[in-house]
């Protein structure tokens, strides 16, 4: 049996406890190549609706590999890259797409935004478009909306989507549907954009909202 004195048990207390992260260690042993192998392998299975025992039998590997190289803890050679391009029916290259690409970035100024002749576009309303991804299966549209004349009708909007609205500036009434929605400064809406929508009262001008638009782009 251990004694310790009062030092002793100061100095046990005041040691620090080192707490191993396993998941951590884990990541630390993973390089970008593989893991972005492995996600672009994973993406392109589940758009096709293959469960990794179904693509790793085309592929002519075992599930457990497959795996591995989907969580990107291991290194596919050249023959499983081969034959996991076979059963995907996409070329080599395309496993290699992210971590070739860059990551894309807008930066828009105060008041530089593009602005946008849409459907109802009109004088007293402004829409300005905050930035614009050309690549990837979603597009996602920011637009910053400025209504400044409460005389002019509002149409009302129909799209494919989702949308979500923020409010900056002003006070307004939004239906969606049936449903309306009193909005003050820092008030927001998410909703379905194929119903119906769009201001239906503007109570307080100029009325400023951030509307983000986003849909599947058409292949």
């Amino acid at each position: 049996m251990v004694k310790l004195d009062k030092q002793g048990l100061k100095d046990k207390a005041a040691a620090p406890v080192l707490v191993q992260d396993p998941h951590v260690a884990a990541r630390s042993k993973r390089k970008p190549l593989e893991v972005s192998i492995g996600q672009e392998v994973r993406r392109l299975r589940e758009r096709l609706g293959l469960t990794i025992a179904k693509l790793a039998k085309a592929a002519d590997m075992s599930s457990g590999m497959l795996s591995k190289i989907e969580n990107g803890s291991t290194s596919p050679s050249l023959a499983s890259l081969l034959g996991l391009s076979q059963a995907l029916n996409v070329p080599v290259s395309a496993l290699f797409r992210q971590f070739e690409k860059s990551g894309a970035a807008t930066f828009v100024k105060a008041g530089e935004g593009l602005e946008i002749e849409r459907r109802g576009t009109r004088a007293g309303h402004q829409y300005l478009l905050l930035g614009h991804a050309p690549d990837g299966d979603l597009i996602v549209e920011p637009y910053l909306i400025t209504l400044q004349d409460s005389s002019d009708v509002f149409p009302v909007f129909q799209h494919d989507g989702l949308e979500f609205i923020y409010v900056f500036e002003g006070e307004m009434v939004y239906r969606h549907g049936e449903n309306t929605y009193p909005m003050k400064v820092g008030d927001s809406l998410f909703f379905d954009a194929t119903t119906p929508h769009g201001p239906q009262e503007m109570i307080k001008l100029p009325i400023r909202f951030l509307s983000v638009i986003s849909y599947p782009r058409e292949t």
